[in-house]
């Protein structure tokens, strides 16, 4: 694929798919301004943001949103700060908290592969949080339309958020939802609450909602349903492999699984789960 610039999805709505990483950022206007949600992987990467915004010539960014706490999604934040101004950024608490500490592990991981063509420019971005925070929802007024912030539960991370634009039946999901492969199951991501997060989700939409993932092209409703069924999947086996006692190292070969268990996107979802477990949920030998 290639970048697409921003393409209005609903009214007053565009959505920027960027080729690095395949990351989505949305554009919401209001009469008072711009929200941008998500900010792109580095400080070089967010200048082609603001670009594209320029270019799209419908005002300046007034709000910004942290989906959750991942590079990919925050590390634009300080220039977009250089190209407007002070502006808020919104975020859940636990993503606040836990961005910085996100962001120099992701710098760890490109200092140890410096021929990564793009290792430079990570290691260079200043990192920012986000410094407008809630816990549960929370509401950003654009005058004309007001844009909802929720915290469905964990998933992805501890403090994925998801936005919703009522007036326009948009919501905009974060890495909670992945269209462009499996979700990515990494060390902070919490598989065994994944479903149930996802199926609060499910409850902010309509039959006709338009679902903005936090990578690739946007879905409908049943398309979430479809994910959230092979989230459950996962949750499912994971609980029965380990009641049954299966070692850790056995488990991705005693059953099937939505998908391949080598990839890296999936790879961390079964140690994760039998992580969460509790003792008493899992039979000998793991007790």
């Amino acid at each position: 694929m290639t970048d697409t610039g921003f393409q209005e999805i609903a009214d007053r709505i565009w959505l920027a798919r960027y080729e690095w990483w395949d990351v989505n950022i949305t554009l919401i206007a209001g009469s008072s301004g711009l929200v941008v949600v998500d900010t792109h992987a580095s400080a070089v990467a967010a200048r082609q943001v603001v670009d594209d915004v320029r270019r799209l010539g419908v005002g300046p960014v007034t709000r910004i949103v942290n989906t959750h706490e991942h590079f990919d999604h925050t590390f634009g934040n300080a220039e977009l700060r250089t190209a407007y101004g002070d502006v808020p950024i919104h975020a859940t608490e636990t993503a606040a908290a836990n961005t910085v500490r996100s962001g120099e592990r992701a710098k760890g991981r490109y200092a140890a592969d410096p021929a990564d063509p793009r290792a430079a420019e990570i290691l260079e971005t200043e990192v920012m949080a986000a410094d407008t925070t809630f816990a549960s929802v929370a509401a950003i007024d654009l005058g004309d339309r007001l844009v909802e912030l929720a915290h469905p539960g964990r998933g992805h991370t501890a403090g994925d958020l998801v936005v919703r634009v009522p007036d326009a039946d948009v919501v905009l999901a974060g890495d909670l939802l992945e269209e462009s492969g499996p979700p990515v199951y990494g060390d902070d991501s919490f598989p065994l609450d994944w479903p149930t997060t996802v199926d609060v989700v499910l409850g902010m939409l309509t039959p006709s909602s338009v679902v903005v993932p936090g990578h690739g092209l946007p879905v409908d409703r049943a398309w979430v349903e479809q994910q959230r069924n092979d989230l459950a999947w996962v949750t499912s086996n994971v609980r029965e492999l380990a009641g049954r006692g299966v070692p850790l190292e056995e488990a991705a070969g005693a059953t099937e699984w939505p998908w391949p268990t080598d990839g890296w996107r999936f790879r961390g979802a079964i140690a994760r789960g039998y992580a969460q477990l509790p003792r008493a949920a899992r039979g000998l030998p793991l007790a």
